[in-house]
């Protein structure tokens, strides 16, 4: 090329034209541009060379203006119309005669700008380029109309995002929602971001991070601040599909027959206490005592019939079988049955009539089962009280409400019979977290003499359901628990007594199991065992209902062992997500509680060694029942008190630092 030929070069700021000064090498060329900057140029950078005379490089903004009045596509359209049906390639200087009738350098240029920068008309092969046709070009307008459509919904995504982000209400469309729910994945998959993710955040130079991803969320009113991130991130269901709600409103409006009315066995005269917090709704047992005419007494224990009210099979057993047990938070619960059921006509409702399954037992001074008995039957509640309004009764011996004081005094009997049999009694304080309008309330749940009763008597039921069903040869939910290795006497001697012993015994234990064959359960010191006590929180207990009240009707089974074994599965599988969930949202409250109270100093009772090579030890909050992982600066031994704080807490993260503060 000759010195001042105008050229058109690409470089990493985009186009430019320049003039050519000279050589430079043996194949690159030194070009000047309007402002008078020097660009070393490879031959492969050079897209065009304007014909017909030099220049100088202050030529260059008159050349452009002259050329911009030129690049019309509007007149591009008009070339290819011509070009199109005889296939006929061109190239600028030819589009130029053909278009604007002259080969003016300026307009050469245009026609070579129309060409290059045209993505509808026209293909380059080599130096020319060739018209497509009239399918491509439907085709590719298609296209181009698609994405600008997509742009300019991207564009006004965007703008409602900073709209939303300025507290402003947002109505998304469904796109609109599929795209922050991929953002709402990407939080919850921790790390698997779509494109479209990547390029909101980067939009709005947040961190393309699960982090920015959870901030983003929040701040746009999509998530709560709160927002629970173990429920998100299980299969758990939270809502009920509208089929089933109808089939409720059906279920109540029209009730299905009650199989087992013939056989229900009036119980409504003998008093009967509901025993539970005062925050439960779900009432699925009851309690009452009975004086036989030759001086003996019996103990009821009344469960809630759910089974009442649907049907193996069916729509309502279907969606309990899936979800397997209600799930309790701090913030609420997410019930196995829909609230108007199990809340209303399930549950043991003060002062109605309800159908119930009782478990009429008396025992041996002893405390071991001499008879028992189980039926369907009718009971009215005659007291709804919490724990607390029976420890109240207990310790005032109130005469009228002896019945009371003899079911406590039998479950005291039952304890130590158990112990007797091998029982291991695991007693820690334990957390009870709520959360009611973003306010976190922690309070400590001890053992107390009411809930010893409820356990006892809920306990004894389960071994009377495991006994009945062993002598009909009934598959039942068996649960067992392996005997653990505990420590010997003299190991747990040298451990102070309390909590740190009761740790000890606690990490040797293992987790029960679930079979239609019955097996002994160590913790509870129980040869069987099935839990029954609880059908309308937990899908097991509601197949135990159904397997005793066939037999009882003198049907057969509902399930046989295998059928029985297979759902026992799945319902296994489910219970164990739900715990898991509730286990790490009491976490993440306690984590948040702490946070909220920062500048607290709390008791810290050291609990046992986690990495003693590391100066980790598990310490008790003695105030709030929470146990917590600590470093330790100094020699500290099991059972010794520490006055701790905390000094960094992240409950999002799961991450909690503590350490030892000086009176």
């Amino acid at each position: 090329m000759d010195k001042g030929t105008l050229i058109e070069f690409q470089t990493d700021g985009g186009t430019r034209l320049g003039v050519i000064q000279r050589p430079d090498g043996k194949k690159n060329w030194i070009a000047s541009d309007a402002q008078g900057r020097n660009y070393s140029l490879h031959p492969r950078q050079i897209s065009f060379a304007v014909p017909g005379r030099t220049y100088l490089a202050e030529d260059i903004p008159e050349f452009e203006q002259a050329a911009r009045a030129y690049q019309d596509p509007d007149a591009l359209e008009l070339a290819w119309e011509l070009l199109s049906p005889d296939h006929r390639l061109t190239n600028p200087q030819e589009l130029a005669q053909l278009i604007f009738n002259q080969t003016d350098p300026p307009i050469c240029y245009a026609a070579h700008r129309l060409l290059s920068q045209d993505r509808i008309f026209f293909k380059q092969k080599g130096d020319y380029y060739e018209p497509r046709s009239p399918q491509q070009v439907q085709d590719i307008r298609h296209q181009l109309e698609k994405a600008a459509q997509k742009q300019e919904e991207v564009n006004t995504f965007y703008s409602k995002i900073q709209q939303a982000l300025q507290g402003e209400t947002v109505t998304w469309s469904g796109k609109e929602r599929h795209l922050l729910e991929q953002l709402e994945q990407f939080v919850i998959l921790e790390g698997q971001e779509s494109r479209p993710v990547a390029e909101l955040l980067a939009h709005l130079d947040r961190p393309v991070t699960p982090a920015g991803a959870h901030e983003l969320l929040v701040d746009l009113g999509w998530w709560h601040p709160h927002e629970n991130l173990a429920l998100r991130r299980s299969s758990l269901p939270t809502t009920f599909p509208p089929a089933v709600l109808e089939a409720v409103a059906m279920r109540v409006e029209d009730p299905p027959t009650d199989l087992d009315a013939p056989w229900r066995k009036d119980l409504t005269a003998l008093k009967v206490y509901t025993i539970d917090d005062i925050s439960t709704k779900e009432i699925d047992d009851g309690l009452s005592w009975e004086l036989l005419p030759d001086g003996r007494e019996r103990l009821w224990i009344h469960i809630a019939d759910p089974g009442r009210w649907l049907t193996p099979g069916d729509i309502l057993d279907q969606e309990a079988r899936r979800r397997s047990t209600s799930v309790y938070l701090p913030t609420g619960v997410i019930p196995m049955f829909p609230e108007v059921l199990a809340t209303g006509p399930m549950s043991l409702q003060q002062g109605q009539t309800c159908c119930a399954l009782s478990f009429g037992v008396i025992l041996e001074p002893s405390g071991a089962i001499a008879e028992f008995q189980i039926t369907a039957s009718w009971v009215r509640p005659t007291y709804r009280l919490t724990y607390e309004d029976v420890d109240e009764l207990l310790q005032l011996q109130i005469e009228r409400e002896r019945e009371l004081l003899h079911l406590s005094q039998w479950a005291e009997r039952r304890l130590h019979w158990r112990l007797a049999q091998g029982a291991i009694q695991i007693q820690m304080p334990e957390a009870d977290i709520k959360v009611t309008d973003d306010q976190v309330e922690v309070r400590l749940q001890q053992p107390s003499p009411a809930r010893l009763m409820v356990a006892e008597m809920m306990i004894l039921a389960g071994e009377v359901t495991a006994r009945y069903a062993q002598n009909a040869g009934l598959a039942m939910p068996f649960r067992s628990q392996p005997q653990p290795e505990l420590p010997s006497e003299e190991e747990l001697l040298q451990l102070p007594g309390g909590p740190v012993r009761t740790c000890a015994i606690r990490r040797c234990l293992t987790k029960s199991e679930v079979s239609v064959t019955p097996g002994r359960h160590a913790s509870l010191g129980l040869d069987a065992y099935v839990q029954a006590t609880s059908p309308i929180r937990r899908y097991g207990d509601l197949l135990a209902h159904w397997q005793l009240k066939a037999h009882l009707r003198g049907e057969a089974p509902v399930f046989a062992a295998a059928e029985l074994q297979s759902i026992l599965q799945s319902v296994t599988a489910a219970t164990q997500e739900a715990s898991l969930v509730e286990r790490q949202t009491n976490r993440y409250w306690s984590l948040e509680y702490l946070r909220r109270h920062g500048q607290g100093v709390w008791t810290a009772l050291v609990l046992r060694w986690l990495r003693e090579d590391m100066d980790l030890v598990l310490v008790l909050l003695e105030e709030l029942g929470l146990e917590l992982g600590m470093r330790v600066q100094r020699p500290v031994k099991l059972g010794e008190h520490l006055q701790v704080q905390v000094t960094h807490v992240d409950p999002y993260r799961d991450v909690i630092h503590l350490r030892e503060v000086t009176p």
